[in-house]
């Protein structure tokens, strides 16, 4: 029922859902010894979005690893549970005007 936007903000919420939960998970294990980072490649993520499959989890480079095997960084986590939320904020906003407009044409097509 939601047109191509729709669906695009769909895939968008559901990816940054996959991020919201890695990121819990890698806040939640930032003391256990060996523990990686995992993240997924959201720009990567999104432009396939025509793939049903579920997001690729990955490793992400360059974070520095403790004496422990842990390279979960509180900084970046923090940041990208910050930045994950003003998107999924945003992208809820537009979702719900697209539902908006939807329900108005459907509304007025009856009245018609």
């Amino acid at each position: 029922m939601l047109g191509p936007l729709g669906s695009e903000l769909t895939r968008y919420l559901d990816l940054l859902s996959v991020r919201q939960r890695l990121v819990s998970a890698n806040l939640a294990n930032l003391d256990t010894p060996g523990y990686r980072t995992k993240d997924i490649d959201f720009q990567f993520e999104f432009i396939s979005a025509a793939s049903t499959q579920s997001p690729n989890v990955i490793q992400p480079d360059g974070l520095v690893v403790k004496n422990d095997g842990n390279d979960v960084s509180l900084g970046r986590e923090t940041r990208l549970l910050a930045e994950n939320a003003l998107r999924f904020n945003a992208a809820a906003t537009l979702l719900k005007g697209e539902m908006r407009m939807v329900r108005r044409a459907i509304t007025e097509g009856r009245n018609a």
